[in-house]
């Protein structure tokens, strides 16, 4: 096999990255719903659109501290997966349906938030 496919071959395995051992290891509990629930105490929020291939807002920073409560708000207008990397957190996205995604971010780093079929990324969570 050559130096290029030994890489491919990597990066295939690699999958959805190997930021963290979640994929392995996953953190400690999430919700997913169908629903937009009401803020709870001490809450990071975003709410998202995903329209004709668009983010909005354009993808950016949430900043995080440990322990805290996070809600992501996802609205799609095609069907797709969301994932939150280092939480290994996936959620089927339905056009037009909003899915609420809650966990507690229990560890540090960067995390990507994207979607798998449209490749797109949502945000970065920071957790300090």
């Amino acid at each position: 096999m050559t130096r290029a496919g030994v890489v491919l071959a990597c990066l295939l395995l690699a999958g959805c990255g190997a930021q963290a051992e979640t994929h392995h290891n996953p953190g400690t509990g999430h919700e997913v719903s169908t629903s937009v629930p009401a803020p709870v105490a001490g809450e990071a929020r975003a709410e998202i659109t995903i329209a004709a291939g668009k983010v909005e807002p354009p993808p950016g920073w949430l900043e995080l501290t440990k322990g805290q409560p996070v809600s992501l708000i996802v609205t799609s207008d095609v069907a797709d997966e969301l994932h939150v990397h280092g939480f290994d957190i996936p959620a089927t996205l339905v056009p037009g349906q909003p899915v609420t995604v809650r966990f507690k971010a229990d560890r540090t780093g960067v995390f990507e938030v994207e979607t798998h079929d449209s490749k797109l990324v949502l945000l970065q969570l920071r957790v300090r």
